[in-house]
C-alpha cells in the first residue's frame, strides 16, 4: 500500500467489567491524558497509535469495548480479525476478577488463536487494594495468561504492559509466519518426491515395453 509509514497493523480489544478503567487505560496510552469523569462508554470506540518495536513500526488499532451485559452482542462482532485481546479487572474490586473466568471463556468461543493478558488496573491505593497480586499471578499460571498491574490514573505500568503485548503479538504473528513457511515448503517438498516417483515409474514402464 503506497505511503504505508508501518510494517505490521494489529487489531487489540479491551474487555472486562464496566468501570474497571477500560477506556482510562486506552486514553492513558494513546493520548496520554486521563480524566476521573469519563461517562460509560456506548458500544464500540477505538484510537490508534504506532510504536516502534525492535526497530520495526507496528500501528495499533485498540477498540475500547463496553462491559455491560446489554452491550455484549456488540462486542461480540469486534472480536473477528482481532490479534490480542486485554482482560481488565479493578484491583479494588474482587468481583471483577471472579468474572475475568467468564471473560476469558467468551474469547474461547470468539477466537481460535488470539494473544491474552490480564490486567488489574486501579493499583494506586494500597489501602483499597481488594485482589492480592499474588492470586491473580497463579490464576494467570493456572490459565497460561500473563498477569500486569497498572493505574491509569498515576500512569503506572501502562505504557510497559501495552508495550509488552505488543511484543507477544509481534511474536506470535512471526512463529505463524514461520510455521506457514515450513508447511509450504514441506508441500513443496511431497510434490517434488511424488513429481520423482511419477517419471521413475513412467521410465520403468517403458524400459518393461
Amino acid at each position: 500500500m503506497a505511503g504505508k509509514d508501518y510494517l505490521h497493523l494489529f487489531k487489540l480489544l479491551i474487555i472486562g467489567d464496566s468501570n474497571v478503567g477500560k477506556s482510562s487505560l486506552l486514553l492513558r496510552f494513546a493520548d496520554s491524558s486521563f480524566s476521573g469523569s469519563y461517562i460509560t462508554t456506548i458500544g464500540v470506540d477505538f484510537k490508534i497509535r504506532t510504536v516502534d518495536i525492535d526497530g520495526e513500526r507496528v500501528k495499533l488499532q485498540i477498540w475500547d469495548t463496553a462491559g455491560q451485559e446489554r452491550f455484549r452482542t456488540i462486542t461480540s462482532t469486534y472480536y473477528r480479525n482481532t490479534h490480542g485481546v486485554i482482560i481488565v479487572y479493578d484491583v479494588t474490586n474482587p468481583e471483577s476478577f471472579v468474572n475475568v473466568k467468564r471473560w476469558l471463556n467468551e474469547i474461547s468461543q470468539n477466537c481460535d488463536n488470539v494473544c491474552k493478558i490480564l490486567v488489574g488496573n486501579k493499583n494506586d491505593d494500597p489501602a483499597r487494594k481488594r485482589v492480592d497480586t499474588q492470586d491473580a499471578v497463579r490464576f494467570g499460571e493456572s490459565m497460561g495468561v500473563r498477569v500486569f498491574e497498572t493505574s491509569a490514573k498515576e500512569n503506572v505500568n501502562v505504557e510497559e504492559m501495552f508495550m509488552a503485548f505488543t511484543h507477544m503479538v509481534l511474536r506470535a504473528k512471526k512463529q505463524s509466519q514461520s510455521r506457514a513457511e515450513r508447511e509450504r515448503e514441506r508441500e513443496k517438498d511431497t510434490v517434488n518426491i511424488n513429481g520423482h516417483r511419477d517419471r521413475d515409474r513412467r521410465k520403468r514402464a517403458k524400459k518393461c515395453c
